[in-house]
């Protein structure tokens, strides 16, 4: 997939994918290239995946970020045959993401959980399958298991192990390229040194936005030739069973505001350029039309050094998905600085 020359947005399944034009792309280690900005199908409906994914392609985005946990695949895959039906992409013009849910990070459970995901796309492979995050959960149908009292039950897996089995996904074909999300340097590292590794993730998709930059983390990744995928961009998050009530919403920050009305943009797209200019990969959500023909316009301006700096100094590591219900967890990834 030679996308050189064209600019690129990634959507993430609950809001869809765009590629319009030229796109600057980031390698991801799979001879073709990886849009630096997609749309993003979490907590995008199943009423409105197919819809937005449709909008999306039609916008310009080629870069498509969907998991098994979105709970949407079979009508982003329905949405994307109709777009290569009628003649608007090539499945080679599209790259989809999907992840490995954390009631499958058994080994013997990785191949089967996304053949699960390819039925459901009725797609032939993937262009890339990430570790959605290193905590595991009790194997099962259920989505999220819970005891008689509510409580997540978790499951103790070594994610190297994990990592084998998705080595073994790509040796077979079924995903181009392989990658974690929501690991911290640390466990990054255990990938890295471990005997035997054949192939190194590509890629390390993680919450990152102006108020928790991730900088050292970017750093270590660049260092390691791993791209740094960006979610919650907007820090619009507002899931009550995964983010606290009282989050500050960041699109109403008054300097982000001010650099805004500097360009005449909106808060949104100086965040997701802020992004690409660090060389960031973003995934930006939406179900809205028009907002995701915004979340698109971010290849015509640029942001000054002055620009960069002040969004620099709103970082307050502050994090909206701390996932405190594996806090006690073995591979909980947030109890190290990055």
């Amino acid at each position: 997939m030679n996308v050189s020359g064209t600019k690129e947005v990634c959507v993430s399944t609950p809001g869809p994918v765009q590629n319009n034009g030229p796109h600057q792309c980031l390698s991801l280690q799979r001879g073709p290239s990886s849009y630096q900005d997609a749309p993003r199908t979490h907590q995008v409906p199943k009423s409105m995946a197919g819809a937005a994914t449709k909008v999306a392609i039609d916008v310009g985005f080629r870069h498509i970020d969907s998991a098994y946990l979105y709970q949407n695949e079979e009508e982003v895959g329905e949405a994307l045959r109709e777009k290569i039906r009628d003649g608007t992409v090539k499945r080679e013009d599209i790259f989809y993401t999907t992840k490995l849910w954390a009631t499958f990070l058994r080994p013997e459970l990785v191949r089967p959980a996304l053949e699960r995901s390819l039925k459901k796309l009725r797609l032939d492979y993937v262009d890339l399958f990430i570790i959605h995050a290193p905590i595991a959960m009790k194997p099962g149908e259920e989505l999220v298991p819970k005891d008689a009292g509510g409580k997540i039950i978790l499951d103790t897996v070594d994610f190297c192990d994990t990592w084998e089995a998705l080595e073994k996904c790509k040796d077979a074909g079924l995903t181009k390229s392989i990658g974690v999300s929501n690991f911290n340097h640390k466990q990054l590292e255990m990938i890295l040194n471990k005997p035997g590794l054949k192939y190194k993730p590509v890629c390390n998709q993680v919450e990152c936005h102006p108020y928790l930059n991730q900088s050292k983390l970017l750093e270590f990744c660049k260092s390691q030739d791993i791209v740094l995928v960006a979610y919650s961009a907007l820090g619009s998050h507002r899931d009550p069973n995964w983010v606290e009530r009282d989050s500050p919403y960041l699109l109403e920050d008054p300097i982000l505001n001010a650099i805004a009305k500097k360009h005449n943009r909106s808060p949104g797209q100086i965040a997701l350029r802020y992004q690409l200019q660090r060389g960031v990969v973003v995934l930006a959500k939406s179900f809205n039309e028009k907002r995701i023909q915004e979340n698109f316009q971010v290849f015509d301006f640029e942001l000054t050094p002055e620009d960069m700096k002040a969004i620099d100094g709103l970082n307050r590591n502050f994090r909206y998905e701390k996932l405190l219900f594996a806090v006690d967890h073995l591979y909980y990834p947030y109890s190290e600085e990055y």
